[in-house]
């Protein structure tokens, strides 16, 4: 198991602003109905990285065994304690880093990342380490906004990404690549569903989305 070699970083101004606005605003905007597609069908050990303040942990469905929730962020993980308190799943919340998880190799029989991957200091990192935990032929399912169709909204993206939008989004990258480096990590792409979220008129440098999952190949 790695072990962890650098400081976690605690956010309580973000972590504030994401569990009182961004939340409910995203929740407002009809997240939940992607949140319960992403867990659909779920069963066994599952491992969710950036658990947040827990708001999957309603939506995770009986066959569900057992959740480990890593979250890192102190503030959003007492929250997500208290969320797991009210749930029919037994869930497990523990102080971990995405690029450094807290579980044996090949132990999970799927992993769940969700509006996390833009935030990790090392996504590569982060996929390596749940392709390391998933055992032979485990799912990963995924709901990330990514790196956006047109170039002159990826254009704005990079801008953003290299100035204002992580220091003010809790490290909040908007224009990952995420789809390619899920297969980079060697993960074989099963379903993937690409669509704008929240569904306004109006341009967003978050709004592209992908929701779908992947496999470890067994082997």
């Amino acid at each position: 198991m790695p072990q962890q070699t650098r400081p976690i970083r605690s956010r309580p101004v973000f972590a504030r602003f994401y569990s009182k606005v961004a939340g409910p605003a995203l929740e407002k905007a009809g997240v939940t109905e992607h949140r319960k597609r992403l867990l659909a069908g779920l069963s066994g050990e599952v491992i969710e990285i950036g658990a947040g303040n827990g708001l999957n942990f309603p939506h995770y469905p009986s066959t569900v065994t057992r959740l480990l929730a890593a979250e890192p962020e102190p503030h959003l993980r007492e929250w997500a304690v208290r969320s797991a308190r009210s749930v029919a799943v037994p869930v497990e919340v523990v102080n971990g880093r995405a690029e450094q998880l807290p579980a044996e190799d090949a132990s999970f029989d799927a992993a769940v990342v969700c509006l996390t991957l833009c935030s990790v200091a090392d996504p590569h990192a982060a996929l390596a380490e749940l392709h390391r935990v998933l055992r032979p032929g485990g799912q990963l399912r995924f709901f990330e906004h990514v790196r956006a169709d047109s170039p002159a909204m990826r254009r704005v993206q990079r801008v953003l990404d290299a100035t204002v939008w992580p220091p003010l989004m809790g490290g909040c990258h908007v224009g990952r690549d995420t789809q390619t480096a899920i297969t980079a990590a060697g993960f074989r792409l099963t379903d993937v569903e690409r669509f704008s979220f929240p569904d306004t008129r109006l341009p967003s440098p978050a709004a592209t989305h992908i929701l779908g999952t992947a496999q470890r190949e067994p082997g």
